[in-house]
């Protein structure tokens, strides 16, 4: 088969479609030949040679793909040959042919087309073990998401306001504000022009945010804790401002604040499963029912995996963008 290969870490010519051995489903995964994958920061780290797979994961880049099911290993059941899938993976999603455990295996759902599925297992498992999960947004509550118009933000804007939540997004300029807008932001937040706590604050009168999304990490910890309302949440998942930074124990005990800090890549398989799961409950049928979807930015042929980079570290994209077979 084909597949995405590095060789050497470096910018958006290190990756190179290449002949690679096909893999071979093993105790408890299936076989996926793959119709789509979709780009993440993550893969971008790969590619830089900053963020390895976890042990055991294929060294090709892509961290979700959709597809058909070629075959079944042992002790798989539940699934079929042919079966239109979509799967969250720890790796492999840049090639021709991948295995997947079988409890990160998702059916594609009502109403979305087989390649555009690509854009949804890394997204959602993210934002629904995040800020649901483990943040526990409610009814009522309010949300405030960096980066609306990313992957993750354009679905955790649309999974807080299906859940009945306030939404507030910052991204850089009115047309990716305008983007969030349409996908039911409620307080938009330009961070190139704007203050996010003060802005914040005076929407919420005074409150703050109960749930925080952040994809910043250092930058942003102290004034995200500056920005929770009192018992607030805040969900750290990336680490683009860098991953060092001093936090006023002080200020977090005086909201009664806490802070939590995820990846998804390298859980052990139980713990994906479960997401999956709960995916698969709560999630699906709002993307069955039309009340959520992928938004998707462009797609590329996954031979020009290194033009797709581009475009995500120009960040001038809104949603996701795909790689098709």
């Amino acid at each position: 088969m084909h597949a995405i290969t590095i060789e050497q870490p470096g910018g958006p010519e290190a990756l190179v479609w290449a002949d690679v051995p096909d893999p071979v489903p093993g105790e408890g995964e299936v076989l996926v030949e793959v119709a789509a994958s979709a780009v993440n920061r993550a893969d971008v780290l790969q590619r830089q040679g900053f963020y390895d797979p976890p042990p055991g994961a294929s060294r090709h880049p892509g961290l979700e793909c959709s597809g058909r099911i070629a075959a079944i290993g042992p002790g798989v059941s539940g699934w079929s040959v042919d079966d239109e899938v979509c799967a969250l993976l720890a790796g492999g999603g840049y090639a021709e042919r991948v295995a997947v455990p079988a409890g990160q295996l998702l059916p594609v759902p009502a109403g979305v087309d087989l390649v555009t599925a690509a854009a949804l297992p890394e997204v959602v498992a993210t934002v629904w073990s995040n800020v649901f999960m483990v943040a526990g947004l409610r009814p009522g509550e309010t949300l405030l998401v960096h980066g609306g118009s990313s992957g993750i933000g354009t679905m955790a804007i649309q999974l807080a306001k299906a859940v009945g939540a306030t939404v507030a997004v910052t991204a850089g300029g009115p047309e990716k504000l305008a983007r969030c807008k349409e996908l039911g932001a409620d307080i938009l937040i330009d961070y190139r022009e704007q203050d996010f706590v003060a802005e914040l604050r005076e929407a919420t009168g005074g409150a703050g945010a109960d749930v925080i999304l952040d994809i910043m990490g250092a930058k942003y910890l102290a004034r995200n804790v500056d920005a929770l309302a009192v018992n607030g949440r805040l969900a750290v998942i990336g680490l683009q401002g860098g991953a060092k930074a001093e936090l006023n124990l002080g200020a977090l005990l005086a909201k009664r604040a806490a802070v939590t800090a995820t990846s998804l890549r390298a859980r052990p398989l139980e713990e994906k499963a479960a997401i999956i799961a709960a995916v698969r409950e709560h999630v699906w049928p709002l993307v069955a029912a039309g009340r959520v979807r992928p938004v998707v930015h462009a797609a590329f042929p996954m031979r020009d995996a290194a033009e797709a980079h581009r475009v995500l570290e120009s960040s001038s994209h809104v949603g996701k963008l795909l790689l098709t077979v």
